[in-house]
């Protein structure tokens, strides 16, 4: 070996190779384990409403597979409702309708939540107070509260009930936007794209935006399972998912009154929306702690 290369050999073996942010949180999130677990489960889910023609034994809204409340058994695992119909098929069907109406919600919030984020937090005054003191307003609400005054308002109807919980989720995506907006455009790179001549569009959307993708992936999921419950909710009270449509809070709703003889008839449903919120939390809960940045590698 030349006395060139010797030389050059340690400064090449001290070279560190530099990760992202973005590569050290995912693999801080592959070491929890509650978090992997809960992205299998969920990952099911997914694939179970996505199969549900394939998957349901019967069709979700046919009256009369079988007897009147009749206790699971082979034929139906899950047993059957009021009016004969096959609850594990209703149960399948109701994840893809309750998944759905989650993601819908959570991407409606986000995305005006988010737009509106970022035009209080990068324009500041007069725009800045409106827009916040319309966000204390929502907020002086509870979330479920409001849901239910909107519903209300615009009748009872799934798409009414996506609205009412998306609006209702709002002010949390854009107070929390509005803060990374205030401490980020105050970097040394906001100003240098200023005095290069970048316009106010540009700055925004290349400079600022990627710093609020952490937070608000975060929210997202967390957002998922509260819209989740407050659909479910909304339909349970009979102002969001009508009958006959297979919908978890609608399906808790229908056998509430014959819990003495038929329990499974809201025991299953009960048990799908357990199951998916508890997995959607644990792996919000993930990622929140992956993203943390006061976490070591």
């Amino acid at each position: 070996m030349s006395a060139h290369s010797h030389l050059k050999t340690p400064a090449t073996a001290n070279v560190r190779r530099i990760e992202s942010p973005t590569r050290l949180a995912l693999r801080r999130l592959q070491r929890k384990k509650a978090a992997m677990l809960s992205l299998s489960v969920l990952s099911i889910l997914i694939a179970v409403s996505i199969l549900a023609p394939f998957l349901a034994p019967y069709d979700p809204l046919e009256m009369g597979t079988g007897g009147s409340f009749s206790a699971p058994d082979p034929a139906h695992p899950f047993g059957t409702d009021l009016f004969g119909r096959d609850i594990l098929s209703r149960t399948i069907f109701g994840a893809q309708i309750s998944l759905a109406v989650g993601f819908s919600a959570v991407l409606f919030a986000s995305v005006l939540g988010v737009t509106l984020g970022l035009i209080a937090g990068y324009a500041g005054g007069w725009l800045d107070m409106i827009i916040m003191r319309a966000m204390d307003m929502l907020l002086a609400f509870p979330g479920i509260f409001l849901a239910l005054g909107i519903v209300a308002l615009l009748g009872p109807d799934l798409r009414n009930a996506v609205l009412a919980v998306g609006i209702s989720h709002i002010p949390t995506y854009t107070r929390t936007v509005r803060g990374c907006v205030l401490s980020a455009k105050e970097n040394l790179y906001v100003d240098a794209a200023r005095v290069t001549g970048c316009g106010t569009l540009r700055i925004v959307t290349l400079h600022i935006l990627p710093n609020v993708f952490a937070p608000v992936i975060i929210l997202a999921t967390l957002g998922v399972a509260w819209a989740i419950l407050n659909i479910s909710a909304l339909s349970f009270l009979g102002l969001g998912v009508q009958p006959p449509t297979p919908e978890w809070g609608l399906m808790l709703s229908e056998g509430r009154g014959y819990l003495r003889q038929a329990w499974w008839a809201t025991t299953f449903p009960g048990l799908a929306i357990m199951i998916t919120v508890m997995a959607v939390n644990r792996f919000g809960d993930g990622l929140r702690d992956a993203f943390d940045p006061r976490l070591k590698v």
